[in-house]
């Protein structure tokens, strides 16, 4: 079984800066690819960054030169480093990963529970 979990949410002000990790555990064989999304109050969830096995990132518009995505693959873990933070990244950030838990598996996506990042003016 798969775990995704999310840490280092928080309540900061505006201007400041939080450090988000998505920790994955259990059977895994490879990991494609791992996001962050988030949602905010009566928002869908939306993309926030991306980062494939290679390297390569992606990033919503809204967060792009503020945030940044990393990944150690030796530990099984993404990051999200939030700089500038503004009221309206207030959300809960979702850690999702496709990855394989066996070398015959097929790619499959799992989710974390979330974590909490608020952001005050």
């Amino acid at each position: 079984q798969v775990q995704l979990v999310e840490s280092g949410g928080g309540l900061v002000q505006a201007g400041g800066s939080l450090r988000l990790s998505c920790a994955a555990s259990g059977s895994i064989f490879s990991i494609n690819f791992m996001a962050w999304y988030r949602q905010a109050p009566g928002k869908q969830r939306e993309l926030v960054a991306g980062i494939a096995s290679g390297g390569s990132t992606n990033y919503a518009d809204s967060v792009k030169g503020r945030f940044t995505i990393s990944r150690d693959n030796a530990k099984n873990t993404a990051y999200l480093q939030m700089n500038s933070l503004k009221p309206e990244d207030t959300a809960v950030y979702y850690c999702n990963s496709f990855l394989r838990s066996g070398l015959l598996e097929t790619l499959r996506s799992y989710w974390g529970k979330g974590t909490l990042v608020t952001v005050s003016s």
